[in-house]
């Protein structure tokens, strides 16, 4: 539930208010306005007084409202009309009249206009306009002449909503920390609605200038591309002819006068004023950020690899900056993504980024080469054969994200945390929808039982605790694949399961054999070392496992019995 308070001003506000609530409304959207709780329980209602003409009963609640700021004349408050919608999630159930008014006098008890018992208190209407919203407005004088104390009433409403949202079985929202995009008006889906559009023109412009400051290098390309997906920017000019900021209006949307409808970059969200986004092309080190040759799949995911160890650590600028890179990344992938899981993706990335802000400073610096691998890869659009890139770096996107989850709840951001689970769902699903035939196919291609066994017999020796799993995840297959195409290209096969063990502990890997495979697929394509690293790598292996060094070619294992998980 969303309440929101808004403060009117002038002579005629009161008689403004009530007559857009009463009124048709912006795009006809009005469509049974009637009051359904009041000060008194009796004032007049316009929209449900058939035997006189509407305008006069409206006329009479204006004049019964503002009663008490006339008495007290030049000494009226500058803000004289307290306005708060109030609006149900879109899965709320239905509520009746009668549940509307209750939220209304809790609403207005909470914030100090109406306290529960005093009589003395505002005068203030309660206006239904559809099934899934009310409109309280209010005058800020007292019968009894004085102010309403309404010290931080938007919070205290906030706090009531999150009581009522438990009472009524409501969607449940998360306690914000100001730094939420601001969601579309009524008037906006409204809008929407009547023009066809699938999204409201705030979400589609948010989409897309989010994705442009993604994909840009720098200012003029940020610009460039905004205009190719059909933006148009307006800027804002300092004394000096210095951009200042920047408003984005979308090709199409115009207002009744036939002009565009321009939204300013902070409005859309708190991190697109173009201050923020210029920073964002910025680095604070002195040298550049380079990526070094070679497949830009490889590099992103070796970037996003290491996430969660940045989350892990005590460096909060640091793993903020990470997850505006996360986010970044995910803002990105759904343009080279297979067209079958390209709206999941977009689900996702709409979805985390209300994870990717809080109110801890990032530290951009850090996540540099995972933004520009991730933009080599957007830009280059290099080939992905099987799909296994695409498959080995959603992988870890995954695990990024849980770990995301993971730190916005220890540090208390609710809404973020939310949004990274949610966010997680969605791309479960896409990544189910790559990796599987992927996988499967990997699979066909499985070595011989021999070599199978050989490979089976050092997994057992270098990590004991995990082989049993790995040997029995349905992934098993596809990583003897992987292990045999390596050592096919003149790796020790042996030393490249060291290494991909090594990366990172299979402690929360959700399928071990699965995540061991995509580092193994990456390893293996590197170039292969000389003989004298390969045997130096395998003493070191020996002596951190306490095993002696496998030779090429083992004792075949037993046959296994086959496990009841499988």
């Amino acid at each position: 539930m969303i309440p929101k308070i808004i403060l009117s001003s002038g002579p005629d506000a009161t008689r403004r208010t009530i007559g857009y609530l009463f009124g048709k409304g912006r795009a006809n959207e009005h469509i049974d306005p009637h009051l359904v709780a009041s000060w008194n329980s009796f004032a007049p209602d316009p929209g449900r007084s058939p035997r006189r003409d509407p305008k006069d009963v409206e006329r009479q609640l204006v004049a019964q409202l503002d009663q008490p700021v006339k008495m007290l004349g030049d000494k009226a408050p500058k803000d004289t009309v307290w306005h708060c919608p109030v609006r149900a999630a879109p899965e709320d159930p239905i509520l009746t009249d009668a549940q509307w008014a209750d939220i209304a006098r809790r609403i207005v008890a909470a914030a100090g206009i109406a306290p529960e018992g005093d009589e003395e208190a505002c005068r203030w209407v309660a206006v239904r306009h559809a099934e899934d919203h009310i409109h309280i407005a209010a005058t800020l004088v007292r019968q009894d002449g004085r102010r309403p104390d309404r010290g931080y009433d938007q919070r205290a409403v906030q706090k009531e909503a999150r009581k009522i949202e438990v009472d009524y079985g409501l969607r449940r929202l998360k306690q914000g920390d100001g730094t939420g995009a601001k969601r579309p008006t009524s008037k906006e889906h409204f809008k929407a609605k009547r023009l066809g559009q699938e999204a409201a023109t705030r979400d589609v412009l948010r989409l897309r200038v989010r994705r442009a400051a993604a994909a840009a290098a720098d200012e003029s390309e940020f610009f460039a591309l905004l205009e190719a997906t059909g933006v148009t920017v307006r800027l804002k000019l300092g004394p000096s002819g210095d951009a200042l900021g920047c408003n984005f209006a979308l090709s199409g949307d115009t207002n009744d006068k036939g002009e565009p409808v321009f939204y300013a970059g902070s409005t859309l969200s708190p991190d697109l004023s173009l201050p923020k986004i210029r920073k964002s092309f910025a680095t604070t080190s002195s040298e550049p950020a380079t990526v070094r040759p070679g497949n830009p799949w490889h590099q992103a995911t070796a970037a996003t690899e290491r996430i969660p160890d940045h989350l892990t650590r005590n460096n909060d600028p640091v793993a903020q900056g990470q997850l505006v890179a996360l986010g970044v990344t995910l803002d990105l992938l759904p343009i080279n993504a297979p067209v079958a899981v390209r709206h999941e993706l977009e689900r996702a990335a709409a979805t985390f980024e209300r994870a990717a802000r809080s109110r801890i400073a990032a530290d951009l610096d850090s996540a540099r080469v995972l933004r520009r691998s991730v933009q080599a890869i957007w830009r280059e659009n290099p080939a992905d054969g099987d799909g296994s890139g695409f498959a080995m770096l959603l992988d870890t996107v995954l695990t990024a994200v849980a770990y995301a989850m993971h730190w916005h709840r220890t540090h208390q951001h609710a809404q973020q945390e939310a949004a990274a689970e949610q966010a997680l769902v969605h791309l479960q699903i896409a990544y189910g929808q790559i990796a599987e035939p992927v996988l499967a196919g990997l699979a066909q291609r499985a070595p011989s039982l021999q070599m199978k066994q050989r490979f089976a017999r050092h997994l057992q020796q270098a990590v004991p605790e995990h082989a049993e799993r790995i040997l029995d995840d349905p992934a098993w297959d596809a990583l003897t694949t992987v292990l045999a195409e390596a050592e096919a290209a003149g790796h020790n096969a042996a030393s490249v399961l060291d290494q991909a063990l090594g990366q990172r502990p299979l402690d929360d890997a959700h399928s071990p054999a699965r995540a061991l495979t995509w580092r193994i697929r990456r390893l293996g394509e590197r170039h292969a070392p000389s003989p004298r690293a390969q045997a130096a790598k395998a003493r070191s292996a020996a002596q951190r496992h306490g095993a002696a060094v496998l030779p090429p070619a083992v004792a075949p294992l037993p046959p296994r019995s086959p496990s009841p998980r499988r």
